[in-house]
């Protein structure tokens, strides 16, 4: 009976160890309304949640996540239309935000578009993903799991970087990884340098690449020194994020149009207006010529608030 109760402890603890581990709080959401009269729609409500089980309950770093570390995350899946039985075109849309230290709120880290996103899918298709073994056998099946590993593995690199200086490298590189073994085949794109402008290759690259490891500084100090301190010492955390978004401005006069810059920016806009509508006439006009080089896409916006 003794052996059985410490049995059943240590099970338990397994347990509660396991539901601790995962890094992810994700939402996984197919938009299906354009092929809903080609496809079984059991395919798509199987293939959901299959992909949220994937992430969500996947082991993807070797740290211990509590409940509240946890990061939102959102994978939107629009599937745009039929290839062939069982293949499908779609959008993904990724949107992931972490917890600000002391606060019931959040900071957004990653918002973006990928148009590039093909892959197959059949009724009761395993969802698997090996490190070592990528592209695996069927390309179009591997680009499933490679194209969702690969965001994943960024965000967590976004989300360490938040909190220490070039703390995402590790997880930057696993994306890499990813890229540089990649599943290659007819309608697979998004993976190579000349696959346009703005696709995984392009942005992993930003973000590994030496050019660019002040960005990497500039992320801890936005969030950490920053964003975090906000509760705690507001007026020196607004500071630390003016300085953070200068020292990007420097960095994106070398960088001009980069993807990385462009995307720390993405879903910026509201908070940084939230932060700065009520400060002084100077800080906002040093504001507005700095977002005015960094994200021109929402300078009407600024403008409302800052001149």
């Amino acid at each position: 009976m003794f052996l059985r109760k410490i049995a059943f402890i240590l099970l338990c603890f397994s347990v509660f160890q396991n539901l601790k581990a995962q890094e992810l709080s994700a939402v996984v959401s197919l938009q299906t309304n354009k092929v809903d009269n080609q496809v079984d729609p059991k395919i798509f409500v199987q293939l959901q949640s299959q992909l949220k089980d994937f992430i969500n309950q996947r082991k993807w770093t070797s740290d211990i996540f509590t409940q509240e570390e946890k990061i939102d995350c959102s994978f939107y899946i629009t599937i745009e239309s039929v290839v062939s039985p069982g293949v499908y075109n779609a959008k993904l849309s990724i949107v992931a935000n972490r917890p600000v230290y002391r606060a019931n709120y959040s900071t957004p880290l990653l918002n973006m578009q990928d148009a590039n996103f093909t892959f197959k899918y059949q009724l009761g298709q395993p969802i698997e993903f090996n490190e070592n073994n990528v592209a695996r056998t069927d390309a179009l099946e591997a680009n499933l799991t490679a194209t969702l590993a690969y965001y994943v593995y960024i965000i967590l690199g976004l989300d360490y970087d938040s909190f220490s200086k070039h703390g995402g490298a590790p997880y930057f590189s696993k994306a890499l990884n990813i890229v540089y073994n990649a599943p290659d085949g007819s309608g697979i794109s998004g993976w190579k340098s000349y696959d346009g402008q703005r696709n995984r290759f392009v942005f992993i690259d930003n973000l590994t690449k030496s050019g660019f490891d002040k960005l990497h500084e500039i992320s801890f100090n936005y969030y950490r020194k920053g964003i975090d301190q906000l509760v705690e010492q507001p007026e020196q955390a607004k500071v630390a994020i003016i300085n953070a978004l200068m020292s990007l401005q420097e960095l994106n006069e070398d960088n001009v149009n980069s993807m990385a810059i462009s995307i720390f920016m993405q879903g910026r806009v509201t908070e940084l207006i939230g932060l700065f509508s009520e400060a002084d006439r100077t800080t906002k006009k040093q504001l507005m010529t700095t977002l005015s080089a960094i994200d021109i896409a929402n300078i009407n916006k600024y403008k409302a608030y800052f001149e």
